[in-house]
């Protein structure tokens, strides 16, 4: 009953560059979404003439430029440049950790004296073996930049108290001595011209796609269809839960329209204190520099992940990672299923990333030029 190549289920980034790629070929695949639409988290929505991340804020970045020549065939970038801003009960930091945070904080001009600042602040504290997070952060930054600007973030964040949270989980933080609110260290970034909605379209042209079509609504047809199965979706689930749940965090996402050209300034303003619910705001716009009349705001609240929620990020800790070897244990022993993605390898993936464990993927299987 075979009719397919390919049944790729999911039709976000990695399912979309894997039926491109397989199509080109002259493979027969066939795209299944339990989404109404393709795209998966990085698609985007227009509203008002600005395209709306709707899962939350995605800035393409990477230092491959062949990643970078790649996803160019597909659309235009901007040169936007990522520079969130964090605000702390009304004061304004700029991100990542540099002398112009530095400098509001302690009102210190050079590099030597931020550090003298930092380690001065370390050597209060005194702490040699960091018991959990809290710990871990301030030996690494000091208390000021911990307590105003990583704190209540990661609290959020995580839906735990920075004591309560291991200290494994911060190996290290990124800190420049430099005047540079540029976000990412690598050599190629912006924002697609148009959303990414039109690099999947593209990827997907071509290529039968079914949407509002859940996987496991009708399991067994699915699995006789198709030569091989890629799947993105969550592995423990594709298992059915034979060890265990994996756990996730999810976002719930409040999304305004406002009848004013300019809300915040910027694309991202993180708000780090705790006592606010939501972890960011996102002025679309922004990310294309649009000048609307009006404007699209989102504010990002993170949640403990249930299972009617969507799962954004895999819990990396030491438990969870157990647990997923092994399901991975039983994925490498599949001959005709793939497993890729955040959801089915569990591991947290920037979109070049995504992009090079396709081609990793298709390397091992033999079919990349």
């Amino acid at each position: 009953m075979q009719k397919y190549d390919y049944l790729i289920v999911g039709a976000g980034l990695y399912g979309s560059i894997f039926a491109y790629e397989m199509n080109k070929k002259g493979k027969k695949c066939l795209v299944i979404d339990k989404r109404d639409h393709i795209g998966g988290n990085i698609y985007c929505e227009n509203i008002e003439g600005i395209n709306v991340h709707k899962y939350g804020a995605h800035i393409f970045h990477t230092s491959n430029k062949e990643v970078w020549e790649y996803i160019n065939q597909f659309c235009e970038f901007n040169n936007y440049i990522n520079s969130p801003i964090a605000n702390y009960k009304g004061e304004i930091y700029n991100l990542p950790f540099n002398m112009n945070t530095f400098n509001k904080l302690w009102g210190v001009r050079t590099p030597e004296e931020a550090k003298m600042k930092i380690e001065e602040q370390k050597k209060e504290f005194g702490i040699v073996e960091p018991k959990n997070f809290e710990e871990q952060a301030i030996s690494l930054i000091g208390k000021d930049i911990y307590e105003k600007l990583i704190k209540g973030y990661t609290e959020k964040q995580w839906g735990r108290k920075a004591t309560e949270l291991p200290a494994f989980i911060i190996k290290r933080l990124p800190v420049r001595f430099i005047y540079d609110n540029n976000y990412f260290n690598d050599r190629y970034q912006g924002i697609p011209i148009g959303g990414y909605t039109k690099i999947i379209e593209k990827m997907l042209e071509g290529v039968e796609v079914k949407l509002d079509t859940n996987f496991f609504d009708n399991r067994e047809y699915f699995e006789r269809i198709a030569e091989k199965i890629v799947f993105t979706g969550m592995i423990d689930e594709f298992y059915d839960y034979k060890f265990g749940k994996l756990e996730y965090r999810s976002l719930r996402f409040e999304t305004e329209v406002l009848n004013i050209e300019n809300y915040q300034g910027n694309a991202v303003v993180n708000y780090t204190e705790r006592e606010i619910p939501y972890t960011r705001i996102i002025e679309h716009k922004h990310f294309e520099f649009g000048k609307q009349e009006k404007t699209v705001i989102t504010r990002e609240y993170p949640s403990e992940w249930k299972e009617e929620d969507e799962p954004y990020y895999p819990v990396n800790d030491e438990k969870n990672n157990k647990l997923y070897e092994k399901y991975r244990e039983l994925a490498e022993k599949e001959v005709n299923i793939i497993f890729g993605g955040r959801l089915g390898e569990y591991k947290y993936y920037d979109m070049d990333k995504v992009i090079e464990r396709v081609w990793g993927n298709m390397k091992v299987l033999n079919i990349k030029d």
